[in-house]
């Protein structure tokens, strides 16, 4: 999400008033915000010049809530009616879960309890922790977000023959009651059998912690889906699951084994190498610098070749499973193509190409098109001329129109660079900037071969079509030029030119296509 300063609420909020009211005017203009963003900035600009408090203020502090709004936030739900979503409508923020956490930590104990429904395992852990631990209901059932009544409710039901002593009429006691009135201990046979009964609850409160955690630990650890057997998991996955719950309930590792039948040979194997450190820790630094000087743009493939430039020998696809674990990825959109044909204009030469892109020799075959950009309300425009021996970019233009002096002024600085005697083909799409006047004369006056794609058929010029897929893959839909004035964005896709024709790694070669031409001695 986008956040402007107040310079630049403020300076939307002027040239609206100036434009008399249009926000179309003010959007071509600035390039932001929207026309909704518009209004609401004009309406809290009146309310300040009317009142004197200042808008345009962020709630938060450091990109935090400081610890005054936390508690205006806690006092409004206390004082309103304890209702999270009344709080929220009337001060605008934070979300649902964050002022239910400002709530407990703030004023414990003030959060209104969620009546919801609370399945069987849940209820049998509140009654063995009511039953067996110095506990009462009333803190039992705020853990578990219920009312201490319903705790209650649930040991009468599942432990009817405690509480008989309670439910019965107190002139008839029974015998074994009434003994333990008068002498303060139960009957032998009743306390057996209330340290039996005792004894079970336990053994089940202990089995199902065991299976809740498990669950937890296959869900969130290891990403499993509920329905997944712990049995069938691989042996370092058990391995971190028996380490786990013994840590977390207190329980021998050895007693888990035959739970998810495992060896023991097997599970302190898995353990000690659980101990070493990853064995791919050292290259993810390597990895990520070469990821972030790419702008965020290389896959494993150009990776694994920067890292092969620096000494750094390792095999694709260890590269692969590093960047897969981390989740290093470029982020990479679909965009649609724009086309620049306008019908034809005259006669187009021949398709001397015919799609095929290979050139042996530098400046023999080049291919050109014009692409274009939306940035701030208006559109850029880029003629580049592409070599087809190794895709060099040989020169280009970024203008604000599609105009003829925007592609012949591309190529007079690409004919500019040939040598004595190289003529090359220029291959472009049925364009009209490559069949005015302009164009001819700037190919017949340096003796260049025109040749074009068939009607409608941008196949035929799939040389240059890939390379603005790989510009707008790289430099245009990976970044974020929302903020940028169109000169701004011009400065930025200029750099971009040169670093790709400089610095940009071609995996063909393993290196940079300047870098290759110098190595095979084509320039110097």
């Amino acid at each position: 999400m986008v956040t402007y300063t107040r310079e630049q609420k403020i300076r939307a909020v002027e040239l609206y008033e100036r434009y008399d009211h249009s926000p179309m005017a003010v959007i071509h203009e600035l390039g932001y915000p929207s026309r909704t963003m518009l209004a609401r900035w004009h309406a809290q600009w009146m309310d300040e010049q009317k009142t004197g408090t200042e808008a345009f203020v962020d709630r938060r502090v450091g990109g935090r809530y400081n610890l005054e709004q936390k508690q205006a936030a806690v006092d409004h739900y206390i004082e309103h009616g304890r209702c999270l979503r009344r709080t929220l409508r009337a001060l605008g923020y934070p979300s649902h879960e964050v002022l239910a956490n400002w709530v407990d930590e703030l004023a414990p104990g003030e959060r209104r309890l969620r009546r919801a429904p609370v399945d069987a395992g849940t209820r049998m852990k509140a009654v063995v922790e009511v039953t067996t631990t110095d506990a009462t209901s009333a803190q039992v059932a705020r853990e578990i977000g219920v009312d201490a009544s319903v705790v209650r409710n649930w040991k009468r039901t599942m432990l009817p023959e405690t509480n008989k002593e309670r439910t019965m009429n107190p002139k008839n006691p029974r015998p074994d009651i009434d003994a333990r009135r008068r002498h303060g201990t139960p009957p032998d046979n009743q306390q057996a059998a209330l340290e039996e009964r005792l004894a079970q609850l336990r053994a089940e409160r202990d089995e199902l912690e065991i299976q809740v955690e498990t669950l937890r630990f296959m869900r969130d650890e290891l990403g499993k889906d509920p329905g997944a057997d712990p049995v069938k998991l691989p042996n370092a996955d058990k391995t971190r699951l028996v380490i786990h719950l013994a840590d977390t309930l207190g329980l021998r590792e050895t007693s888990l084994l035959d739970r998810f039948e495992m060896a023991g040979s097997t599970f302190f194997h898995n353990k000690e190498r659980l101990r070493r450190p990853p064995r791919d820790e050292w290259l993810l630094a390597p990895v990520l610098d070469a990821f972030e000087q790419s702008h965020g743009t290389y896959g494993y493939r150009r990776i694994w070749q920067v890292l092969r430039a620096n000494g750094i020998r390792v095999c694709a696809r260890r590269v692969m499973r590093l960047m897969a674990e981390h989740g290093i990825r470029p982020s990479l959109r679909a965009r649609k193509c724009y086309s620049s044909y306008k019908g034809e204009s005259g006669n187009a030469p021949a398709n001397l190409v015919a799609r095929d892109f290979h050139a042996p020799r530098p400046n023999m075959l080049w291919v050109t098109d014009i692409t274009e950009f939306h940035v701030a309300g208006r559109k850029v425009y880029l003629s580049p001329v592409i070599d087809c021996f190794d895709g060099l970019p040989v020169a280009w233009t970024i203008g604000t129109s599609p105009n003829a002096e925007l592609a012949d002024t591309m190529l007079e600085q690409a004919c500019a660079t040939l040598a004595e005697g190289e003529r090359p083909v220029v291959h472009s799409d049925r364009g009209c900037h490559y069949q005015w006047p302009g164009w001819i004369s700037i190919c017949d006056r340096h003796g260049l071969t025109r040749s074009m794609s068939a009607k409608g058929c941008s196949p035929d010029n799939a040389a240059a079509e890939g390379f603005f897929g790989r510009l707008k893959q790289e430099f245009y839909y990976n970044r974020d030029h929302s903020g940028e004035t169109v000169d701004e964005f011009m400065d930025a896709l200029d750099a971009y030119m040169r670093w790709y024709r400089d610095k940009r790694v071609k995996t063909e070669f393993g290196t940079s296509i300047t870098k290759h031409r110098k190595e095979l001695g084509l320039m110097a």
